[in-house]
């Protein structure tokens, strides 16, 4: 069995052109910062490591993930893998604080993502896909980047879907919206057509 944390940091807004295809530049959504925390009997397992400074954003109740992960009882050093779904900084500014984990990036992330990284770190990169450990998957979409990816934590019963930034928040899966910060609109779209039915449960980073 695996357990799924939510471990929320932080507060802030992102402008509705940005959470929908087509929104409004002038209209803004409340938002998390938020990584996820999976847990079984020998490993945690970290999706996404979070950030603790985030430019340009006007940021309430932030704590930033380690505080976050420290407050549910768990030090940085016990994390055993962190995957990050892709390497924008508010998802990969903290990686270098899991000095015992071993990293998952897709390859073209890590490329993007090469200096938040130290020389020391134990970095296993993908193309399409990596299991983790049993129940536990990344799968590239390359919808909000161009190796954004996803993580497949699945059961017997249900398949949960931790969705990076390729979808903000519920009501896009829902009126089936893609995101408006796109690289590629037409993976973002096939996204949101996939994964908004009642086979998944969709995970969010950023959805209050």
């Amino acid at each position: 069995m695996i357990e799924i944390i939510p471990v929320n940091y932080g507060k802030s807004v992102l402008p509705e052109s940005m959470v929908f295809e087509n929104g409004s530049e002038g209209k803004y959504r409340p938002i998390l910062f938020r990584i996820f925390l999976l847990k079984n009997e020998n490993r945690l397992v970290l999706v996404d490591a979070g950030c603790v400074t985030m430019p340009g954003f006007d940021m309430k109740e932030f704590i930033g993930p380690i505080k976050a992960l420290q407050n549910i009882g768990v030090s940085p050093d016990e994390i055993t893998d962190v995957i990050i779904t892709h390497s924008h900084h508010d998802h990969i500014e903290c990686v270098s604080c899991f000095k015992n984990a071993v990293i998952y990036i897709q390859k073209d992330e890590y490329e993007e993502g090469r200096d938040y990284f130290n020389e020391d770190m134990n970095i296993l990169t993908f193309d399409e896909e990596m299991e983790i450990s049993d129940g536990i998957r990344a799968v590239k979409i390359g919808g909000h980047s161009k190796g954004s990816s996803i993580v497949e934590v699945a059961d017997d019963r249900k398949t949960y879907i931790i969705a990076g930034d390729e979808c903000y928040v519920k009501e896009c899966l829902d009126k089936q919206i893609p995101t408006g910060a796109s690289y590629n609109p037409e993976k973002s779209r096939s996204f949101i057509q996939k994964y908004c039915g009642e086979k998944y449960t969709v995970l969010l980073c950023h959805d209050e």
